[in-house]
This record gives C-alpha cells, structure tokens and sequence, in this order.
C-alpha cells in the first residue's frame, strides 16, 4: 500500500506538495473510496481519477550511472555508443538529469521524476557539481582566486566556482550552472588545459565506491537528500 499522494506524484502529476493540492480541490477521485485524502492508503490496483481520466501508475526510478569515456550522454545514436547501453531495467519514460561530454567520465543521474529532474536543472537553484580534473601544465597561482569571482566569456558570464587544487596538476572544481564545456573552459581562462575530467559529486550525492561503467539505483535517503534541495 502507498500513501495517495505519494502514488499520484509517482504518476508524473507534480510533487508531492502540487498533488495534495489535487486532492484537497476535489479534483482527485478514487474507486471505492468516498473522500480521499493525501494520506489515504491505495495500490497500484485502485483506479484513480483525475478530472474524471484514469490515471496510470508509472512508479519512480533515481539512477546513478559512473559514466566511462567513450559514450555519448543519449538513449540512442546511429554510429556511437551510448550510456544507456550500460544500464538495464530501465523504463522507457527514464531521462538523463543533465549531460557529460564523451571524454568526460562520473557520476549521470537517470529518472522519470519530472519535477525533481527540472529542480535539480533550473539554474536559479544553484546544484553544485563537482569535478576532478588533470591539466596539461602545473596550475597557475591565483587561479583559485580567479575562478571564485565571475568569469565573463563570449556567450555567458559564469557564476563564481570554487577551485581546490590537489597537487600541480590535480584539482577539484565545484560549479553550479554547467554551462556547455563550462568546467574546460574556465580553466582555459587559468591558463591550462583539462586532458582528464570526472564529475565525482551532483548536489549531495557522491560517486563512492561505484566503479567506472555500474549503476545503481538511489536509496530512500538520497532521493529525500535531492528533494531537500
């Protein structure tokens, strides 16, 4: 049994807080049940109303994949191979939250959470996403400095980024917009040229112990941690 709100937010209507707002102005019916309330227990075999149409049980999934170089950030593509290759299980309503460049390895978040996934997208959230990187030549002095005010380019200005530098040519990089290639162009704007680059972290999540090519599914505390942001 599942909580109604929980099951119509499953559904793909909205969030949770959006559903009981269905359910408390009427708009939400449910076979064999006289009032329902956002609390009322129902199960994939109760037939449930909105507006007088059914409305169909998908169940959720969270996805974490440890993306390999190589593959494109894409169900499908004619001449390259694609991360969904990797994965099984998945439903075919499951998106990629956000994208990596082929060279680019770590952590890809996979769901059917639509409001979740735009959360976690929308620019004026902020997500920070962390990256390890390699460059080509030491990292100059000052670039943690540099990095930590806004950084103007031809086609954006970038928000401030913070900057740890792990040895001469290591560091880890927190951004919060990804911006197209955002990550290799403002180390460029250093100085120095990326040649390795890992998403290692997206908001709370951390790759851990997951090794380059598995996935798995998000526990109950990682998708409440998401949702919290």
């Amino acid at each position: 049994m599942i909580r109604l709100d929980k099951y119509l937010s499953a559904s793909g209507l909205g969030s949770r807080e959006f559903v009981k707002k269905l359910i408390q102005s009427g708009r939400i019916s449910a076979e064999g049940i006289l009032k329902p309330l956002p609390e009322t227990k129902v199960d994939e075999n109760t037939r449930i109303f909105l507006d007088g149409e059914e409305v169909t049980y998908r169940g959720l999934q969270y996805v974490m994949l440890n993306k390999p170089a190589g593959y494109l950030s894409a169900r499908t593509d004619r001449t390259d191979h694609v991360v969904t290759e990797l994965l099984s299980g998945l439903r075919d309503d499951v998106s990629l939250v956000g994208r990596l460049d082929r060279d680019t390895e770590g952590l890809l978040l996979f769901t059917n959470d639509g409001a979740l996934a735009h959360r976690l997208l929308s620019p004026k959230n902020l997500v920070p996403k962390t990256y390890y990187l390699k460059t080509d030549r030491p990292i100059p002095e000052g670039a943690r400095e540099t990095l930590s005010k806004p950084v103007v380019f031809r086609d954006f200005t970038s928000a401030p980024a913070d900057l740890k530098v792990i040895s001469d040519c290591e560091a880890e990089l927190t951004v919060t917009e990804g911006k197209f290639h955002e990550v290799k162009r403002l180390m460029h704007h250093t100085g120095c040229e990326v040649v390795y680059l890992k998403r290692i972290a997206f908001g709370p999540l951390g790759l851990g112990d997951l090794v380059t090519g598995a996935f798995r599914h998000l526990t109950e505390e990682e998708i409440r941690s998401l949702r919290e942001i």
